[in-house]
């Protein structure tokens, strides 16, 4: 399965938010989308339209003015990267359905193929990987200690 560049750039972004959106001295600061794109090589223009999206969800909030920008809405370590992929509208799933949930499945017939439940179990799987994602982990690259103590108890199933 692969997120598009509309999930993985919002991720990003906000991901910088979090990084730089404290001063010196650990007082929140407004963030200028001309920053983050600049820093994440972005298109500005791109970002306006995702940030419209994650203002809309709640999850930033925009300061107008001189030094104006956004913030996040509530703490790194409470916003989860899950959240930020689904405001932007991007469905987690690894189904090549239309309509995730629906009885119709993806056969020419209507019927589910015989992969279905799989691709749904593992699209099921990575939003639940990213519910359990801060924006905090991330910023503090602590997604790979989570990896680390997954596998262990990954090879004793196997």
């Amino acid at each position: 399965m692969r997120l598009s560049t509309k999930g993985r750039y919002a991720v990003m972004a906000m991901a910088d938010l979090a990084r730089n959106g404290r001063d010196a001295d650990g007082q929140a600061r407004a963030v200028s989308l001309a920053e983050i794109a600049t820093r994440q090589e972005i298109s500005l223009s791109y970002l306006e339209q995702l940030f419209a999206r994650l203002r809309k969800s709640g999850l930033v909030s925009s300061v107008r003015g001189p030094g104006g920008g956004y913030r996040l809405s509530q703490g790194a370590d409470v916003t989860m990267v899950a959240d930020i992929v689904l405001a932007v509208d991007e469905p987690i799933r690894a189904t090549r359905c239309a309509a995730h949930g629906t009885p119709r499945g993806c056969m020419m017939g209507g019927e589910r193929c015989i992969t279905h439940d799989l691709w749904e179990d593992l699209g099921a799987e990575i939003h639940a990987y990213l519910a359990a994602v801060s924006l905090e982990d991330v910023v503090l690259r602590r997604t790979g200690a989570r990896r680390r103590t997954l596998a262990p108890g990954m090879e004793a199933a196997a």
